[in-house]
């Protein structure tokens, strides 16, 4: 990954290219061909001169102000997430690295076990599988390594067929490993999954360009599963509490919804796999 100063200069440039004129009220000029707003259009908007928006773009000002890093958030369009990273790669929150866990703690080991029968998987800021029930497993079962979600989204051939809104995920997981960076600017778990799948997918490679932004919390997914079919789970994303760099992924059948025996299948599976 590049520096934070690189990170900013990419980070304005690509936000930069996504807001067309009309997004930002303005009228464009017949024959335009810049992608997106010109440097001097999103200086104005954001009460900036010109030369200094482009030193900045240029990585030669490094330290803008919180007050120059809102205007240019408010610019850009920028979601309050987008937001705190963009003030992130300037300044960012003074914050320990946690304690690089390899596993969960023994209540959480408890509650994946015992407490939740449906799928559910620990995973922390980098995206690595710490910890995955039963239930998990099963529905996992198709993938041939599940040690990080990055790596089985962007590399595993599994993970087209069993993703039918495989793009969409894709560009959730990405949105997640960055938010992973503004909460620890120093953690390099991120920067080691990024460094090893940006060379072998450029799908990853283009979308982490983008610069997207966004924490996985609460939604319907679809998946389609080698032995049971499809199955549609409520998700949510939930913060482990003593382990801030953790969260509990949990997948549920909705009520009335259209995957009722999905626990149940997956369960079979399970229990096949234990008599066999």
């Amino acid at each position: 990954m590049a520096d934070r100063s690189a990170e900013l200069s990419s980070f304005l440039r690509a936000r930069r290219e996504a807001v067309t004129p009309q997004d930002a009220g303005l009228v464009p000029g017949a024959g335009r061909r810049v992608q997106g707003l010109r440097r001097e259009e999103l200086a104005l908007l954001a009460g900036l001169s010109t030369d200094y928006y482009r030193r900045l773009e240029q990585g030669r000002e490094r330290r803008p102000s919180l007050q120059v890093l809102r205007a240019l958030a408010r610019a850009l369009q920028l979601d309050a997430h987008a937001t705190a990273y963009l003030i992130s790669l300037v300044h960012p929150v003074p914050q320990a690295v946690p304690t690089r866990a390899s596993s969960v703690s023994a209540g959480i080991q408890l509650l994946l076990d015992a407490g939740l029968r449906v799928p559910a998987i620990v995973v922390d800021v980098g995206l690595n599988i710490l910890a995955i029930n039963a239930a998990g497993r099963a529905m996992y079962s198709g993938f041939g390594d599940t040690a990080n979600l990055a790596r089985m989204v962007f590399l595993d051939p599994a993970a087209t067929e069993f993703y039918p809104q495989w793009h969409q995920v894709a560009t959730q997981v990405v949105g997640n490993l960055r938010s992973g960076l503004t909460r620890f600017p120093n953690d390099d778990r991120v920067a080691e999954v990024v460094d090893e799948i940006s060379p072998r997918s450029s799908v990853f490679a283009e979308l982490w360009a983008t610069h997207h932004v966004r924490p996985r919390a609460s939604e319907d997914k679809v998946f389609r599963h080698p032995q049971v079919g499809e199955l549609h789970l409520h998700f949510e994303a939930l913060e482990v509490a003593g382990a801030p760099d953790q969260r509990l992924f949990v997948y549920c059948p909705p009520e009335n919804g259209p995957s009722p025996d999905a626990v149940m299948l997956l369960e079979s599976l399970t229990t096949a796999s234990t008599l066999a």
